[in-house]
Protein backbone atom coordinates (compact mmCIF):
# COMPACT_ATOMS: atom_id res chain seq x y z
CA UNK A 1 0.00 0.00 0.00
CA UNK A 2 1.11 3.33 -1.26
CA UNK A 3 0.74 6.49 1.08
CA UNK A 4 -2.11 8.14 -1.15
CA UNK A 5 -3.79 4.36 -0.35
CA UNK A 6 -2.77 4.63 3.13
CA UNK A 7 -4.21 8.08 3.30
CA UNK A 8 -7.79 7.62 1.43
CA UNK A 9 -8.20 3.68 3.63
CA UNK A 10 -8.04 6.37 6.95
CA UNK A 11 -9.86 8.88 5.09
CA UNK A 12 -12.97 7.00 4.42
CA UNK A 13 -13.21 5.54 8.47
CA UNK A 14 -12.81 9.84 9.54
CA UNK A 15 -15.12 10.53 7.42
CA UNK A 16 -17.75 7.93 8.61
CA UNK A 17 -17.33 8.56 12.36
CA UNK A 18 -17.79 12.74 11.25
CA UNK A 19 -21.09 11.51 10.32
CA UNK A 20 -22.10 9.49 13.54
CA UNK A 21 -21.56 12.76 15.06
CA UNK A 22 -23.12 15.58 12.64
CA UNK A 23 -25.86 14.66 10.48
CA UNK A 24 -25.84 16.84 6.98
CA UNK A 25 -28.82 18.84 8.44
CA UNK A 26 -27.18 19.95 11.53
CA UNK A 27 -23.71 21.04 8.90
CA UNK A 28 -26.81 23.05 7.08
CA UNK A 29 -27.73 25.01 9.79
CA UNK A 30 -24.13 26.43 10.33
CA UNK A 31 -24.22 30.03 10.34
CA UNK A 32 -21.54 30.04 7.71
CA UNK A 33 -23.59 27.77 5.21
CA UNK A 34 -25.87 30.64 3.86
CA UNK A 35 -22.68 32.80 3.24
CA UNK A 36 -21.99 33.87 -0.73
CA UNK A 37 -18.77 32.64 -1.70
CA UNK A 38 -15.83 34.65 -2.95
CA UNK A 39 -14.97 33.72 -6.17
CA UNK A 40 -11.07 32.31 -6.83
CA UNK A 41 -10.95 32.62 -10.45
CA UNK A 42 -12.59 36.04 -10.50
CA UNK A 43 -9.19 36.73 -7.95
CA UNK A 44 -7.08 35.25 -10.15
CA UNK A 45 -8.51 36.88 -13.48
CA UNK A 46 -7.79 40.46 -11.67
CA UNK A 47 -5.36 42.44 -13.63
CA UNK A 48 -3.00 43.04 -10.40
CA UNK A 49 -3.50 39.64 -9.32
CA UNK A 50 -0.25 37.80 -7.41
CA UNK A 51 -1.59 34.88 -8.71
CA UNK A 52 -0.46 33.33 -5.16
CA UNK A 53 -2.63 31.01 -3.65
CA UNK A 54 -0.48 30.73 -0.38
CA UNK A 55 -1.46 27.41 2.03
CA UNK A 56 -1.49 27.14 5.88
CA UNK A 57 0.26 22.82 6.51
CA UNK A 58 1.52 22.26 9.71
CA UNK A 59 3.02 18.98 8.66
CA UNK A 60 3.34 16.44 6.03
CA UNK A 61 3.53 12.49 5.19
CA UNK A 62 7.39 13.47 3.47
CA UNK A 63 8.36 16.15 5.69
CA UNK A 64 6.69 15.34 8.83
CA UNK A 65 6.55 18.93 11.11
CA UNK A 66 7.04 21.72 8.98
CA UNK A 67 5.88 24.55 11.28
CA UNK A 68 3.76 24.14 14.07
CA UNK A 69 4.35 27.40 16.18
CA UNK A 70 1.48 29.08 14.83
CA UNK A 71 -2.05 29.09 14.36
CA UNK A 72 -4.10 29.18 10.79
CA UNK A 73 -6.07 32.28 11.90
CA UNK A 74 -2.25 34.14 12.30
CA UNK A 75 -0.90 33.02 9.38
CA UNK A 76 -4.03 33.20 7.02
CA UNK A 77 -4.45 36.83 8.21
CA UNK A 78 -0.58 37.61 7.36
CA UNK A 79 -0.94 35.89 4.03
CA UNK A 80 -3.71 38.21 2.82
CA UNK A 81 -2.23 41.17 4.19
CA UNK A 82 0.84 39.85 1.62
CA UNK A 83 -1.63 40.17 -0.86
CA UNK A 84 -2.21 36.66 -1.87
CA UNK A 85 -5.23 35.75 -4.03
CA UNK A 86 -6.02 33.48 -1.52
CA UNK A 87 -5.23 30.71 0.84
CA UNK A 88 -5.61 27.30 0.65
CA UNK A 89 -6.09 25.50 4.81
CA UNK A 90 -5.09 21.55 4.94
CA UNK A 91 -8.15 20.12 7.08
CA UNK A 92 -7.00 16.25 6.97
CA UNK A 93 -5.66 15.70 10.28
CA UNK A 94 -3.70 12.40 10.69
CA UNK A 95 -1.22 12.59 7.43
CA UNK A 96 -0.77 16.65 7.50
CA UNK A 97 -1.80 18.07 11.32
CA UNK A 98 -5.03 20.00 10.04
CA UNK A 99 -8.43 20.29 11.51
CA UNK A 100 -11.83 21.90 10.52
CA UNK A 101 -11.15 24.38 13.06
CA UNK A 102 -8.26 25.85 11.33
CA UNK A 103 -11.00 26.92 8.54
CA UNK A 104 -13.42 27.99 10.72
CA UNK A 105 -11.69 30.13 12.73
CA UNK A 106 -8.98 31.31 9.91
CA UNK A 107 -12.07 32.41 7.73
CA UNK A 108 -13.50 34.72 10.33
CA UNK A 109 -10.52 37.67 9.39
CA UNK A 110 -10.78 36.61 5.89
CA UNK A 111 -12.16 38.23 2.78
CA UNK A 112 -10.01 36.56 -0.02
CA UNK A 113 -11.38 32.76 -1.33
CA UNK A 114 -10.56 29.89 0.90
CA UNK A 115 -9.62 26.50 -0.58
CA UNK A 116 -10.48 23.75 1.64
CA UNK A 117 -7.32 21.45 0.88
CA UNK A 118 -8.36 17.76 1.82
CA UNK A 119 -9.06 14.34 0.34
CA UNK A 120 -13.13 14.63 -0.90
CA UNK A 121 -14.38 11.04 -1.47
CA UNK A 122 -17.93 11.28 0.16
CA UNK A 123 -20.69 14.58 -0.27
CA UNK A 124 -20.90 14.79 3.39
CA UNK A 125 -17.04 16.87 3.10
CA UNK A 126 -18.58 18.53 0.26
CA UNK A 127 -21.46 20.06 2.69
CA UNK A 128 -18.75 19.97 5.55
CA UNK A 129 -16.89 22.12 3.74
CA UNK A 130 -19.40 24.88 2.78
CA UNK A 131 -20.96 24.78 6.37
CA UNK A 132 -16.87 25.47 7.65
CA UNK A 133 -16.99 29.12 5.38
CA UNK A 134 -15.01 26.99 2.05
CA UNK A 135 -15.77 29.24 -0.95
CA UNK A 136 -13.63 25.97 -2.88
CA UNK A 137 -12.81 22.55 -2.29
CA UNK A 138 -10.18 20.38 -4.03
CA UNK A 139 -11.11 17.21 -6.11
CA UNK A 140 -8.31 14.91 -7.10
CA UNK A 141 -8.42 12.90 -10.05
CA UNK A 142 -6.28 10.00 -8.73
CA UNK A 143 -8.57 9.10 -6.05
CA UNK A 144 -11.50 9.55 -7.80
CA UNK A 145 -13.46 8.09 -10.64
CA UNK A 146 -15.04 10.42 -13.43
CA UNK A 147 -18.99 9.64 -12.14
CA UNK A 148 -17.80 10.77 -8.74
CA UNK A 149 -16.09 13.86 -9.73
CA UNK A 150 -19.07 14.47 -12.22
CA UNK A 151 -21.30 13.98 -8.74
CA UNK A 152 -18.89 15.68 -6.40
CA UNK A 153 -18.23 19.19 -8.69
CA UNK A 154 -22.05 19.61 -9.31
CA UNK A 155 -22.83 19.51 -5.74
CA UNK A 156 -20.33 21.97 -5.01
CA UNK A 157 -21.28 24.11 -7.63
CA UNK A 158 -25.09 24.29 -6.65
CA UNK A 159 -23.47 25.11 -3.08
CA UNK A 160 -22.11 28.29 -4.98
CA UNK A 161 -18.32 26.97 -4.13
CA UNK A 162 -15.69 26.43 -6.57
CA UNK A 163 -14.18 23.25 -7.57
CA UNK A 164 -10.22 23.56 -7.88
CA UNK A 165 -9.59 19.63 -10.52
CA UNK A 166 -6.26 18.33 -9.82
CA UNK A 167 -4.26 15.83 -12.39
CA UNK A 168 -0.80 14.16 -12.27
CA UNK A 169 -1.13 13.30 -15.70
CA UNK A 170 -2.93 13.53 -19.12
CA UNK A 171 -4.99 10.24 -18.39
CA UNK A 172 -6.22 12.05 -15.20
CA UNK A 173 -7.29 15.44 -17.47
CA UNK A 174 -9.99 12.85 -18.93
CA UNK A 175 -11.98 12.79 -15.79
CA UNK A 176 -12.79 16.85 -15.73
CA UNK A 177 -16.39 17.89 -15.23
CA UNK A 178 -17.75 20.51 -16.81
CA UNK A 179 -19.13 22.01 -13.62
CA UNK A 180 -14.97 22.65 -12.48
CA UNK A 181 -13.86 25.73 -12.80
CA UNK A 182 -9.77 25.49 -12.01
CA UNK A 183 -7.71 23.28 -13.19
CA UNK A 184 -4.81 22.74 -11.09
CA UNK A 185 -1.10 20.29 -11.82
CA UNK A 186 0.28 18.88 -8.67
CA UNK A 187 3.95 18.87 -9.20
CA UNK A 188 3.83 16.15 -6.55
CA UNK A 189 3.70 12.57 -7.02
CA UNK A 190 1.37 11.31 -4.66
CA UNK A 191 2.17 7.86 -4.93
CA UNK A 192 6.02 9.00 -4.14
CA UNK A 193 6.14 12.49 -3.00
CA UNK A 194 8.85 13.55 -5.45
CA UNK A 195 8.03 17.02 -6.58
CA UNK A 196 9.43 18.42 -10.29
CA UNK A 197 7.62 21.92 -11.34
CA UNK A 198 8.26 20.30 -14.65
CA UNK A 199 5.15 18.23 -14.52
CA UNK A 200 3.09 21.48 -14.64
CA UNK A 201 4.98 22.61 -18.13
CA UNK A 202 4.35 19.29 -19.86
CA UNK A 203 1.04 19.42 -18.93
CA UNK A 204 0.01 22.80 -19.93
CA UNK A 205 -0.94 21.92 -23.34
CA UNK A 206 -3.20 19.16 -22.56
CA UNK A 207 -5.72 21.47 -20.82
CA UNK A 208 -8.46 23.20 -22.00
CA UNK A 209 -8.03 26.58 -22.60
CA UNK A 210 -11.77 27.22 -20.76
CA UNK A 211 -10.38 26.32 -17.60
CA UNK A 212 -7.99 28.47 -15.66
CA UNK A 213 -4.82 27.02 -14.48
CA UNK A 214 -3.31 26.32 -11.43
CA UNK A 215 0.58 25.14 -10.74
CA UNK A 216 0.73 23.08 -7.55
CA UNK A 217 3.82 22.56 -5.07
CA UNK A 218 7.64 22.78 -5.46
CA UNK A 219 6.77 26.51 -6.52
CA UNK A 220 10.23 27.64 -4.41
CA UNK A 221 11.61 31.17 -6.44
CA UNK A 222 10.24 34.14 -8.83
CA UNK A 223 11.88 32.77 -11.33
CA UNK A 224 9.86 29.51 -11.20
CA UNK A 225 6.67 31.82 -11.27
CA UNK A 226 8.02 33.33 -14.67
CA UNK A 227 8.27 30.28 -16.20
CA UNK A 228 4.78 28.93 -15.55
CA UNK A 229 3.21 32.38 -15.96
CA UNK A 230 5.29 31.85 -19.49
CA UNK A 231 3.67 29.24 -20.44
CA UNK A 232 0.40 29.21 -19.27
CA UNK A 233 -0.31 29.35 -15.45
CA UNK A 234 -2.09 31.72 -13.76
CA UNK A 235 -2.37 30.71 -10.53
CA UNK A 236 0.58 29.39 -7.96
CA UNK A 237 -0.41 27.37 -5.11
CA UNK A 238 2.76 27.59 -2.26
CA UNK A 239 3.06 25.96 0.96
CA UNK A 240 6.32 24.10 2.28
CA UNK A 241 8.21 27.33 1.00
CA UNK A 242 5.92 29.78 3.33
CA UNK A 243 5.47 27.31 6.30
CA UNK A 244 8.94 25.97 6.72
CA UNK A 245 10.19 29.70 7.37
CA UNK A 246 10.42 31.25 11.16
CA UNK A 247 7.79 33.19 9.84
CA UNK A 248 5.86 32.57 6.94
CA UNK A 249 4.03 35.62 6.35
CA UNK A 250 6.74 37.65 6.51
CA UNK A 251 8.40 35.37 3.94
CA UNK A 252 5.31 35.74 1.85
CA UNK A 253 5.54 39.18 1.61
CA UNK A 254 9.16 39.05 0.87
CA UNK A 255 8.45 36.71 -1.90
CA UNK A 256 5.13 38.87 -3.66
CA UNK A 257 7.61 41.63 -3.29
CA UNK A 258 9.79 40.46 -5.40
CA UNK A 259 7.62 38.92 -7.57
CA UNK A 260 5.66 42.22 -8.31
CA UNK A 261 9.10 44.17 -9.49
CA UNK A 262 9.29 41.85 -12.40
Amino acid sequence: MNILDNIIAVKRNHVEECKKAVSKNDLEKSILFEEKCISLKNRLLERESTGIIAEFKRKSPSKGIINDNFSAAEITTAYQNADVAGVSILTDHPFFGGNTHDLTSARVNLNIPVLRKDFIIDEYQIIEAKSMGADLILLIAAVLNKNEIIHFAKLAKSLGMEILFEVHDREELEKVSEDVTIVGVNNRNLKTFVVDIQQSIELVNYIPDNFLKISESGIESVASIRKLKNVGYQGFLIGENFMKTDNPGDSCKKFISELKEL
